[in-house]
Order: C-alpha cells, then structure tokens, then sequence
C-alpha cells in the first residue's frame, strides 16, 4: 500500500511538473507576418501565430498611426473595416475589409510580455492609374499654324503611373525640328507633357494619353489638336481641252482649317449646280477636292473658271482656263491601184494587189491571199505586222509591210518585177 501511494504521488509531482514547465514557457512567434500587397478597394488578411501564449494577451498596431486596433478577442478602433479571427489558440487573424490608401503602412503583433515581444508586417496598397482632368489639357486643343504647343497630361495612382503619348491613327509623333535640322518623329513619347515647336497642319489629329503603373487597368485621355491656317488651292491642270458637245471635269485641291467655303466662279457669277453644271467635293481631314463637271460644251463655255475657297483667317482662288480641241471632220481620199500580172511560178492565177492611201497613212494590215486586197488605213499607233499567205509569190520580196511609203513602193515592184 505504501508502496502504490509513493508511485501516486512520484506521477503527481511528474503531472504538475510538465504543466507548471509548460505554463512557465514564454510565448513564441512561430511564424513570420507576411508582407502584403492587395489593390484599393480590395480585402487583406494579416496573420499571427503564437506559440505558447498562456495567460499572455495578443494586440494588433497600427504603427503608422500609432492606433491600437485590437487587444485579444476585442476589436478597439472604431472603424468596422477591420475585424479579428482566432480560429485557434495559436491564429490571431487581422483582416481589413475595402482597403484605402490610409491603410498602408507596418502593421504590429504584440504579445505582453516583459520585456515586450512583437512582430512587424507591411500592407501596400496599390491603387489603378487614374487621369487628372482638372490638370490635364482639354479634350480640344486649338491653335495656329506656326505657333508653339504643349500636350498636357497629369495622373495620379500607386506606384506613380507612366504617362505615354501616341497617335489614334499610329502614325508617327512629330516634334518639330531641332536647331534646324530634319522633324524628329517618334512612334511613342514618354512624359506628363508633349511640346511641339513650331506646330504645323501635319501635327493635326487626335492625340491618346495613356497612364499605366502595372495595376491593371490603364487608361487613356484623348486630346484634339486642331491647328487653323488659312485656305490655300492647288491646282493640277490649269489649262484644260475638250471638244464641243463633249462634257468636261475641271479639278482644284483646298487645304484649309477651320473648313473653308468652296465654290466655283465664272466672270463675275458664283456657279450653282444644274442640269448644265454638276459642282462635287470629296473631303479628307482638312483636305478637300473641288469638281466642277460641264455637260454638252458649247462655245460660249469656253474661257477662264475660277475656284474659291474662304475661311475666318482669309481667303484663295486658282484660275482654269478651258480651251477647245478642234476634231477633223474630212473624208479620207482612197485611192484604189489595181495591178494584174501573171506569174509564171503560180500558173494562170492572177493576184490582185488593191491599196489604199489615206492622207500619208501607215500600213496597217498584210495581204490574206494572193487574189485579196492590200489596205493600207489610217491609225494612231502603227504596227509592223507579218503578211499572211506570201508563199505563193516566191519573190524574193521583203514579207513585212511597214509605214514608210517608200516600202509600200518597194513592196509593190517587187510583185511586178519579181518573177
């Protein structure tokens, strides 16, 4: 009996030994506090665990702020964004709900021991870029050829956004010339601010602003630029031909902005469109093409027409002058050479040569058979071609008939003299 008691009271003392040692242990973090980055408006968690925490009390800092947020289970700061979790006896869990930029900072796990210990975690908040209206340039940007201008760009966001400049129609960015030399061009520009020295209608367009910090999503602000000069014309043909009863298409080009008023004029008359004139205009960007169309020309329509084009800073025309083509109207002389000769090589049969001469023409078509006719037309573009069937003759003679004369008469003995 005494021998159970003394073996009762070894394993007591052995009990109360391990949990007066257990509960003599200081608290330990076993784990580190992440660093953790979560975009505005978003939800983040930071953990801590404890080992060995006893009859120690956890609390949650703010450090930036110096604002104690939770002791143990109990949340102290009035803000109902953030909130605790202790699933465990080791998780003390700090979640923040709708994070805003005010939550970045370091963020402290305490236990209260003495002395102290704590750990240290970081939240970054990362906000999308956003496009600063108010410090940015206007969606229209106006100004006059010549003259200097600056593009601006102002954006805010976490990290700071990096603001590029393109074209919408990806053609290249121009940034005027440097100390004279060649216009620098670039495809994209990096900066707040785009200048442009020395603007000309080229620089015209829309241009995209577009602010990016690796937050997903960009955005892009576009910006107008318009750039006035007054009206100047182009003309391709100033002096135009065409025949009578014919119908004729006079042509100018304008280049002006603001869009100028165009019209066409003839004396001291504006011409307006009817069944005798037909006015057109075909537009690209400040670029337009003036046609005047004129149907069934007489005589009196020919002279001088004047195209004009105006706007608010001045004013241009170009003169056409339109002229008639005169088209001949005589008949064409044929002359017919019948030639007959009997040619000992053929036997009886007869060739019969008949050629045409038309006002000096050239030679267009060959003999088809020995008793067809030669005819020599009148053509724009004479050609040498080959004479068909010539085996009968066997003279010896050139087989091809060209334009010359002199060959139409060389040809021709030939045929007489030849057998």
């Amino acid at each position: 009996m005494q021998r159970y008691s003394q073996t009762f009271i070894t394993t007591f003392m052995a009990l109360f030994l391990s949990c007066y040692s257990a509960l003599a242990s200081d608290p330990e973090f076993s784990e580190q506090i992440p660093n953790v980055t979560v975009a505005v408006g978003r939800d983040a968690t930071l953990p801590c665990v404890v080992d060995h925490l006893g009859s120690h009390k956890v609390a949650w800092i703010h450090v930036d702020k110096q604002m104690i947020l939770t002791i143990h289970h109990h949340v102290i700061t009035r803000n109902p964004r953030f909130r605790l979790t202790h699933n465990n006896p080791k998780h003390w869990v700090l979640h923040i709900t709708n994070v805003q930029e005010e939550d970045r900072g370091y963020y402290m796990c305490q236990i209260n021991t003495v002395p102290m210990k704590s750990q240290i975690g970081h939240l970054d908040v990362v906000v999308p870029p956003d496009i600063l209206d108010e410090e940015s340039s206007p969606s229209n940007v106006v100004v006059k050829e010549g003259y200097n201008v600056t593009l601006v760009c102002k954006s805010s966001g976490f990290p700071q956004p990096k603001i590029t400049w393109r074209r919408e129609d990806n053609q290249p960015v121009l940034l005027g010339k440097k100390s004279g030399h060649q216009q620098e061009s670039v495809r994209m520009y990096e900066g707040e601010e785009l200048s442009i020295a020395k603007v000309s209608r080229m620089h015209m367009g829309a241009y995209l602003c577009i602010a990016s910090n690796g937050v997903p999503p960009s955005v892009s602000k576009r910006i107008l630029l318009e750039v006035e000069f007054s009206p100047m014309i182009w003309i391709p043909n100033q002096l135009v031909g065409a025949p009578l009863k014919k119908e004729v298409t006079l042509e100018c080009y304008t280049e002006a902005h603001p869009r100028s008023i165009n019209y066409w004029t003839r004396g001291q008359g504006v011409i307006i469109g009817n069944d005798k004139y037909e006015t057109n205009e075909i537009e690209s960007a400040y670029k337009v093409q003036m046609q005047l169309k004129i149907r069934k020309l007489h005589p009196k329509d020919y002279g001088a027409y004047k195209c004009a084009a105006t706007n608010s800073l001045g004013g241009t025309e170009g003169a056409i002058r339109l002229y008639e083509i005169h088209t001949s109207t005589l008949t064409p002389k044929t002359t017919d050479l019948k030639i007959t000769r009997k040619f000992e090589n053929v036997g009886s049969d007869l060739a019969l040569v008949h050629l045409s001469a038309i006002n000096n023409a050239s030679i267009s078509n060959a003999l088809l058979e020995d008793t067809e006719p030669l005819s020599v037309k009148d053509q724009q573009n004479p050609n040498v071609k080959s004479i068909r069937n010539t085996s009968q003759f066997n003279t010896g003679c050139p087989k091809l008939i060209t334009k010359d004369a002199v060959f139409l008469i060389f040809f021709i003995l030939c045929v007489i003299f030849g057998s």
